[in-house]
């Protein structure tokens, strides 16, 4: 791997020792199936994207997103309340235009 990234650059090779080691820690090791870091601390190093400061995630969420399962509990009840409706009409009309049938012993 250091011989990849310094390439002609043989005087400064101590420069790139850090970043070399960062990189070989964040692989996957074929024979322990891990990092190595992680096999060593118990946990993987943060890359420099996890330190980036990240927006602030209520930006992103809808302003009526706190009283989503609310609006989805008065849905579903308004739901089910005209479902039960039309399956009792439908009862009913398909009672009146059926022939009363008996069965004989």
């Amino acid at each position: 791997m250091l011989r990849e990234i310094i390439k002609g650059n043989h005087k400064s090779w101590d420069e790139y020792l850090p970043d070399i080691e960062f990189s070989y820690n964040r692989v996957v090791h074929k024979t322990t199936n891990a990092y190595p870091f992680e096999v060593v601390y118990g946990f993987n190093p943060n890359t420099p994207l996890d330190l980036l400061l990240l927006p602030n995630p209520q930006e992103f969420v809808h302003k009526e997103g706190l009283s989503k399962p609310t609006l989805l509990r008065n849905y579903m009840r308004r739901l089910n309340s005209k479902y039960n409706n039309k399956m009792k009409s439908m009862q009913n009309t398909t009672i009146k235009g059926r022939e009363k049938f008996f069965l004989r012993k």
